[in-house]
């Protein structure tokens, strides 16, 4: 026990005095190095940042993809990958005429449109969304004429507009047009003085979304007439179209005659100078129509109409409005039926016709 405790106290004198003289070594060294770094200050920083550089992006290259793959915040995996391709495009203002667009929003009252050049009314209705027969009600118009500049009301939706009488209600105004009167609550830009009972305004325009308005037929009273021809009136011989519309059946042996079809049911006129010697409204056959005697061996005559314009024993000219197209008698729609007689036995029209 005597020998242990002076051998630990020189081992603590021996380790100290080593450690100091390590110390200074490595201070000696640290001062030389220190040194040399002051003088080469800024001659290696270039390097040192080029290398830095490199080696951050081999690391994104390398370690990128693995931390991307076991990201646990993303779900992208979840989801199939978008492509997105752009495209140029190019314009010619010569090649695509700019045109007006009408906005595709809804429309919640009548708007004024002045007709244009080269327009018809299927092109205004196709340019507004409605039908033709909608803009034909709304202005009052019987045929499909019109001209440049005329203004025209356009509804904004297709069927009728109603001005509300004394008297009205949505049931009565439905059954009038031919709709349900849930159709007239549904449409969101009528107003209502009462929401609850739907009381309407005496004055108000009321929309009645694909409502029809029935166009009155002659009533067949079994009346006909006749007459006899009017000394001077002869006709030409040489005969016009009689309506507008598509050739819905050519003449055949057992149908000597022309049927000229028109929803849209537009006027008839004579197709030759002379003397209405008939007309007529019958439940069968040729239901209402007219017959016209041209005095020079031809005859015409002018079925299925809707309305007779004329009366027996008036002289026409040719050209001149007699009726209006219909569906009367023995008929499945809107069509004139033609036919031109020649010392009473039918002939084929498009032989005539000019």
């Amino acid at each position: 026990m005597k020998d242990i405790l002076p051998f630990f106290l020189f081992f603590k004198k021996y380790a100290l005095s080593r450690a100091f003289r390590y110390g200074l070594k490595f201070e000696h060294a640290k001062d030389v190095v220190v040194a040399l770094l002051v003088v080469k200050r800024g001659k290696y920083s270039s390097s040192f940042l080029n290398s830095s550089f490199f080696l951050l992006i081999v690391t994104v290259f390398i370690a990128g993809p693995a931390i991307a793959e076991n990201n646990p915040f993303d779900d992208s995996t979840d989801n199939p990958p978008r492509y997105f391709q752009s495209t140029s495009l190019s314009f010619d203002p010569f090649e695509n005429p700019v045109t007006t667009i009408v906005s595709a929003k809804p429309r919640s009252g009548v708007e004024t449109y002045m007709v244009r050049e080269g327009e018809t009314l299927a092109t205004i209705a196709e340019r507004f969304q409605i039908s033709v027969d909608t803009i034909k009600w709304a202005n009052g118009l019987k045929t499909d004429t019109i001209k440049i500049g005329q203004a025209l009301k356009i509804p904004p939706v297709t069927g009728t507009v109603h001005t509300v009488v004394a008297g009205d209600n949505i049931y009565t105004i439905a059954k009038k047009y031919g709709v349900d009167a849930q159709n007239i609550v549904n449409f969101p830009f009528n107003d209502f003085a009462d929401p609850d009972t739907f009381q309407l305004t005496p004055g108000q325009a009321l929309y009645v979304p694909n409502g029809t308005i029935e166009e009155k037929k002659p009533q067949n009273t079994g009346q006909q007439f006749f007459a006899k021809i009017q000394a001077g009136v002869q006709g030409t011989s040489s005969f016009i179209w009689p309506s507008s519309g598509n050739i819905s059946t050519y003449p055949v042996w057992y149908h000597m005659a022309l049927d000229i079809a028109n929803r849209t049911a537009p006027p008839v006129i004579a197709a030759d100078t002379g003397t209405v010697t008939y007309t007529g409204c019958l439940a069968y056959g040729y239901g209402c129509h007219i017959i016209i005697d041209h005095a020079n061996g031809f005859q015409t005559l002018y079925g299925h109409l809707s309305s007779i314009e004329v009366s027996a024993g008036q002289a026409v000219t040719k050209g001149q409005r007699i009726g209006v197209m219909g569906s009367t008698g023995r008929s499945t729609g809107t069509h004139l039926h033609f036919e031109i007689r020649s010392g009473g036995s039918l002939v084929n029209p498009l032989n005539y016709l000019q």
